[in-house]
This record gives C-alpha cells, structure tokens and sequence, in this order.
C-alpha cells in the first residue's frame, strides 16, 4: 500500500472539492443564471475543470508516478477557470475552490 504524505492528502482534498464546486456551480447556478454564465468557452471550461480535477485527485490516490504531470495540467486549468469565473462574476466559491486547487496542483507538479 502506497502512503500519501499530508501535502499530497491537502491536494487530493483541494482537487474533489474544486471538482464538486465547479460542477454544483455550473450545473445549478450557472444554468439558472443563464446569459454569460452558459457562454459555450465559459461552461466547457467549468466542465474540463471539474474533471482534471477528479482526474488528478485520481491519480494521486492510485499512487501514479503520472500524477506530476496530470496535476501540472490541473494546476493551468483551474487557474484559467478562476480567472473566467471572475471574469463572469458572482461566482467567488468556484474562483476560490480553483485557486486553491491550482496552488497545491502546482506543489504537486514540481
């Protein structure tokens, strides 16, 4: 059995929680909200953010030596998400769940 250390657990942490604020986030409030939230880029960015997300989380916790760069992918993704999500406004939990996600994604790619 693998051990994962506490800073990779944190990120195994950061990446589910990222993946279940982006899709909660545009699954419900951004399909409500409708306009620019359910701008083609815009949800399809949401959508790839969530599943690097699980995938990196997966990763990890298989104990794939792969994991550096899936997490580094992760890391450009969920910035990049936090960054539209800020862009479209009223949408703090999902820039917040990403850049999180994105700062310990980016630990584990180095």
């Amino acid at each position: 059995m693998h051990h994962l250390s506490d800073e990779m657990k944190a990120c195994v942490d950061n990446c589910l929680a990222c993946y279940r604020e982006c899709l909660l986030m545009a699954m419900g409030h951004c399909l409500e909200m409708g306009g620019k939230h359910t701008e083609p880029q815009h949800f399809k960015l949401m959508m790839a953010c969530a599943e690097i997300c699980r995938t990196s989380a997966h990763f990890m916790l298989i104990g794939s030596e792969h994991h550096k760069h899936v997490c580094g992918q992760c890391a450009e993704i969920c910035a990049q998400c936090a960054e539209d999500c800020e862009r479209v406004g009223d949408m703090e939990s999902c820039v917040g769940a990403c850049r999180r996600c994105a700062e310990s994604c980016t630990k584990m790619a180095a």
